[in-house]
């Protein structure tokens, strides 16, 4: 099978070009201006942009256990929707992902259906309760990409300590979740003048502030590497700053929520905006942006989370917390940061596909000839927004916080392997 895409600007990692590529079966055979063959299928890509696939290296797919919200099925179908072609799913399921036979589970089911690629991440704890080391020799043997307690932090910092230590023995990446629970207890949005008026209890910068610096002090003690998920503070960004300064090996993350909304959001007490860490303000929204700007914010994830409208319409205090990204985020990301002129596109894709492969060591992330055909094709070029509508994605669920937002930036089509998806 070939494909021939024609007269497309193809985003590489330093510049954009005209050219045309080529894909013989599952790989990238050429790429170049003009190229005349007859292939078996022709996508003529004028005025579209041809990308590379997008990585997400935070999301919850909710399976096993919770397959009322989500499942691997409805989740991969969300993401091909959403340009993504090889994602990393979060261990808080049920059973948790603490042993080898969940995570042949979760490989076997996204394997039938042979499209996106799911790369489990295994919990850093037994049974995600902080007591002791789940048996991380063994996870990453049987294929798991990460290990983290995402949902919860490791409270006990001996206990992290340790784990860092045994994952860099086995070359492994430890992201956490950086929560003082303590601190943050029934807390439900940012704390500060929007929480007061509302009346909901907030949630301070510190709960997340005090994890960070712990976990960078760990990792600088340890020599290992630490990922920082899901950054939604100033002090945070400058904690990792510092930290990269001196050496620490740590990357981070963000999230789109995190430099798209503010804790506005929650003077309507719209749900969908209770998010774990909470939407914070303008003045930690710019300082995300100069954080991707600077390197300080490596990559952009989705922590895409699946909740039912019923657990989401219920009092604010009761909903979970959560929104879903996989098809909201590149629209949210490339018209808050590269149409509002923050950074350019091949910046964005480096944040949202090179750079969260190269942390997680896949083979992704980059038009090439000779590599895998995970690209996407997008029209950036809308005259006028369009408006996200969540009644049509393909997740089983509808709470994205983005939902009724004017964005540019549509995903037409998805490949993975060299078949469009």
């Amino acid at each position: 099978m070939s494909i021939l895409i024609k007269n497309g600007q193809v985003v590489l990692l330093d510049k954009v070009i005209k050219a045309d590529i080529l894909i013989e079966g599952s790989r990238i055979k050429k790429i170049a201006p003009n190229i005349e063959i007859n292939a078996d299928e022709l996508i003529d890509a004028s005025g579209k942009i041809i990308m590379p696939g997008l990585v997400d290296m935070h999301a919850h797919l909710r399976d096993p256990g919770f397959l009322y919200k989500e499942d691997i099925v409805s989740g991969i179908k969300s993401a091909a929707a959403g340009g993504y072609t090889s994602i990393a799913c979060m261990p808080n399921t049920d059973p948790v992902i603490d042993n080898e036979a969940i995570v042949k589970y979760i490989q076997t089911k996204a394997a039938e259906i042979g499209t996106v690629k799911v790369y489990p991440i295994a919990c850093i704890t037994k049974g995600m309760k902080g007591l002791e080391l789940a048996e991380m020799g063994k996870l990453k043997e049987a294929g798991v990409i990460a290990f983290s307690d995402d949902g919860r932090p490791v409270e006990n910092a001996m206990l992290m300590k340790n784990a860092l230590s045994y994952a860099k023995s086995h070359d492994a990446l430890v992201i956490s979740h950086c929560e003082d629970l303590s601190i943050a207890s029934g807390g439900l949005v940012n704390e500060g003048f929007n929480a007061t008026t509302a009346g909901l209890k907030g949630i301070c910068r510190s709960a997340e502030e005090i994890i960070v610096a712990r976990d960078l002090i760990l990792a600088e003690h340890t020599g290992a590497r630490v990922h920082i998920a899901h950054v939604s503070t100033e002090g945070s960004v400058n904690l990792i700053r510092e930290a990269k300064y001196r050496g620490v090996k740590v990357t981070a993350e963000t999230c789109p929520h995190y430099f798209a909304a503010t804790d506005e959001e929650v003077s309507s007490f719209n749900t969908f905006a209770k998010i774990n860490p909470p939407l914070r303000t303008a003045n930690d929204i710019n300082a995300i942006i100069k954080g991707l700007k600077d390197g300080t914010i490596d990559c952009i994830a989705t922590d895409h989370a699946p909740h039912s409208l019923d657990e989401k319409r219920q009092e604010f205090g009761y909903a979970p917390f959560g929104t879903i990204g996989f098809e909201s985020a590149f629209a949210i990301s490339y018209t808050h940061l590269v149409d509002d002129k923050h950074i350019d596109l091949p910046h964005l894709i480096r944040l949202m596909s090179y750079t969260p492969a190269k942390i997680l060591g896949l083979n992704a992330g980059e038009v090439k000839e000779g590599e895998l055909a995970d690209l996407i094709i997008a029209d950036i070029n809308q005259l006028h927004p369009y408006a996200i509508d969540a009644c049509i994605f393909k997740s089983k669920a509808r709470n994205c916080i983005f939902d009724g937002w004017k964005v540019k930036g549509k995903i037409l089509i998805t490949i993975i392997n060299g078949e469009i998806v």
